[in-house]
């Protein structure tokens, strides 16, 4: 799969998850679709897919063994640093920890991986 393929792959499973999981009415820009998503956000979903991706290559597949939450942890994880690289100073809310992130975000970040694992298949 492309990088485009799957940074736009990572933006349907996040909006997929968000409306699994958030509790009421999302932000618009949580489910904004693709051709709406900001450059720097389009850029950063294709970052954390191929880190995914990697994580699977340099695992020889194992990390199809990771619990739920490592999973989520990792997504998680791989998009604050992409926060990092984008903005000089994110908001707190944007590199909160896991257990800091609310419920739905940590179950969207889980649905992520199984998405982008399910695509490697």
């Amino acid at each position: 799969m492309a990088d485009h393929e799957g940074a736009r792959l990572f933006r349907e499973a996040w909006i997929a998850g968000v409306h699994a999981h958030f509790p009421g009415e999302p932000k618009p820009g949580y489910v904004a679709p693709w051709e709406d998503t900001p450059a720097w956000e389009r850029e950063a979903a294709g970052a954390v897919y191929a880190q995914v991706r990697q994580l699977f290559d340099v695992s020889g597949g194992r990390a199809a063994r990771l619990s739920s939450e490592q999973k989520g942890r990792f997504v998680a994880t791989c998009w604050t640093a992409q926060m990092f690289r984008h903005f000089a100073d994110p908001k707190p809310g944007y590199v909160a920890d896991w257990a800091d992130l609310p419920e739905w975000q940590r179950k969207t970040d889980v649905a992520v991986f199984a998405s982008i694992e399910e695509s490697l298949s």
